[in-house]
């Protein structure tokens, strides 16, 4: 099918919760070529949007890929600070979400990629990140203004009981991990969509 016959997905929902405001990329000015790099937490983004980084700025070296690749839908961010800066940026843009599919309009000029990693290697990473993040951490993000849902909190039990809760809030709160993923897989013949699994990229580094 040409694309130009191919009907892009549209945002269906909002989603919003202690980190993420959807409502961020409303009007977002794509430019031909942009790539959007989404993961559900712990999953390999950072990994990806190195990836990415090495394939954009052709294997340079100390490219400072967490400055120039935000992630547009994460609260804390300052948004026309976020907008201004990737407006001067002159090559090719690289932009990071958390957010399902169903809450974003996909983009005819932009290529979109997804990792999907299994649910109970990235429980134990967020049980990590959470367990080992600084008291500093949880009062930026407890404190947003206007912040939505429960407060985010270091885990008290073991990575045992922290599983359990994560399967018994299908994620966390109102991110659910499962929605996240089919979310994507039902979109996975989208012209400029691209799924990927974590695990087959560990398999085959090259």
């Amino acid at each position: 099918m040409p694309e130009t016959d191919v009907t892009y997905p549209k945002k269906t929902r909002e989603l919003h919760n202690m980190l993420m405001d959807s409502a961020r990329w409303d009007g977002f000015k794509f430019r031909d070529g942009d790539i959007v790099i989404d993961t559900w937490a712990k999953s390999g983004t950072t990994w990806t949007q190195q990836i990415v980084s090495q394939l954009v700025f052709e294997g340079a070296e100390n490219v400072p890929v967490m400055d120039i690749a935000p992630w547009v839908d994460m609260r804390v961010v300052p948004f026309d600070e976020m907008i201004s800066d990737l407006e001067a940026q002159t090559h090719r843009r690289f932009l990071k979400t958390h957010l399902p599919a169903d809450a974003l309009d996909i983009s005819p000029k932009a290529k979109y990629i997804f990792l999907a990693r299994d649910g109970k290697d990235v429980v134990w990473s967020w049980y990590n990140h959470l367990a080992n993040m600084t008291p500093e951490f949880y009062d930026m993000i407890n404190e947003i203004p206007n912040r939505v849902g429960p407060p985010i909190e270091r885990p008290t039990g073991d990575v045992r009981e922290f599983f359990h809760d994560w399967l018994a809030d299908a994620g966390l709160h109102d991110w659910s991990y499962w929605d996240h993923i089919q979310s994507w897989w039902d979109i996975r013949n989208v012209p400029n969509v691209r799924l990927f699994h974590y695990n087959d990229l560990k398999a085959d580094m090259p």
